[in-house]
């Protein structure tokens, strides 16, 4: 039997789309070959060249963007742009690879153009302008948080370097009485008789055990490291706190649900009044309480909120959402072996009952 041919076309869906190749101190830009004589152009970084961008693309009758992401270079023209009026796609560099050998800056934003005027690019998901706010101080906040914890490992090391062995028989070292222990030490006492008195009745350690661990050799160049990575954490601890503020600030904006009448009970012991205002806050921004999800906390509400924000509709199910997250497995099969499942099936389930959660599904 003969086989028919079949010639597959491709229709213009984005007749006035542009494409900007996006770099650290130039933006490549290609319009239509017949909106200009100058179809490809070439705009520096600067505030002033990036007005210039907008204006240009105007006069060509543009409305519809696409952008290669590159680093975090391509978010002043992109809000530039969304504040202009202009529909921007931001796509992922793996999908607009070009031919290989034929590649410069002024082929790729090209190359762009002609994919987005045929409908064949979609862009990456970004939130709305407030949740992007709120994501920008959930990150910063995760970066601070990360360099305060390498202080507690100098602090770590410091003590061992004097064989102080504090942190095998407690476990935090960052806690109540760790800080407390070796804030005296730094104060400038050495009886661990003394020091011992400062632990928390939950510490399960005896008194003997804590002397015993306290027993070093307070060499003061060790000192001075502890000193040192003490006084760093606490900044970090007082940076951190500013920007808990700013975050509490940015979650009231976000507002706009009461909080139920009746209280929560909950198991095990009252919450303090801090993680209290978080959860209230994180309620009034998304109609619910994510918590109630198993393996859920209030950090992790917080960063499920401040990355997609309280409106999923963007997503077709919760398990559009988990496959987004990276929580399904994957479908690419080499012969008869099976690809290695990514995430585990308790978190894939806890990531789609937070999404039936927020999608109402």
């Amino acid at each position: 039997m003969a086989m028919r041919n079949r010639t597959a076309t491709f229709e213009l869906a984005h007749p006035n789309a542009a494409g900007i190749d996006v770099g650290s101190a130039s933006h490549f830009v290609a319009v239509p070959a017949d909106r200009d004589e100058q179809a490809v152009r070439e705009f520096k970084a600067f505030t002033e060249d990036l007005k210039a961008l907008a204006d240009w693309l105007a006069d060509c009758g543009v409305d519809t963007v696409a952008m290669e992401s590159t680093g975090v270079y391509w978010i002043p023209l992109f809000e530039l742009l969304e504040s202009r009026g202009f529909t921007v796609y931001l796509v992922n560099a793996r999908h607009v690879k070009n031919v290989s050998g034929r590649k410069s800056d002024v082929l790729d934003c090209q190359w762009l153009q002609q994919l987005m005027s045929f409908g064949l690019l979609s862009g990456a998901f970004r939130p709305q302008e407030q949740i992007c706010v709120l994501r920008a101080l959930s990150r910063q906040q995760e970066m601070l948080t990360k360099y305060q914890s390498r202080h507690i490992q100098h602090m770590q090391k410091a003590l061992a370097q004097m064989n102080i062995q504090l942190g095998n028989v407690i476990s935090d070292i960052a806690g109540e009485t760790g800080q407390k222990i070796i804030r005296a030490i730094l104060a400038g006492e050495r009886d661990g008789a003394k020091l011992a008195k400062l632990k928390n009745l939950r510490i399960r350690a005896s008194d003997e055990e804590i002397v015993k661990s306290l027993q070093g050799n307070w060499r003061e160049e060790h000192l001075f490291a502890l000193k040192q990575a003490v006084e760093l954490y606490d900044a970090y601890a007082r940076t951190l706190q500013e920007c808990d503020r700013q975050l509490v600030l940015q979650l009231e904006r976000l507002a706009r649900h009461e909080l139920p009448v009746g209280p929560t009970k909950r198991r095990g012991r009252p919450p303090s009044s801090t993680k209290v205002q978080w959860r209230n806050a994180l309620f009034r921004a998304c109609g619910v309480d994510l918590t109630h999800v198993d393996g859920i906390d209030l950090s992790t509400a917080l960063k499920i909120l401040a990355e997609v924000g309280p409106d999923l509709s963007r997503f077709k199910s919760a398990k559009h959402f988990a496959s987004w997250l990276g929580l399904c497995p994957g479908t690419k099969i080499s012969g008869a072996s099976q690809p290695p499942r990514c995430g585990t099936r308790r978190s894939r389930r806890n990531m789609a009952g937070c999404a039936k959660a927020c999608i109402g599904t």
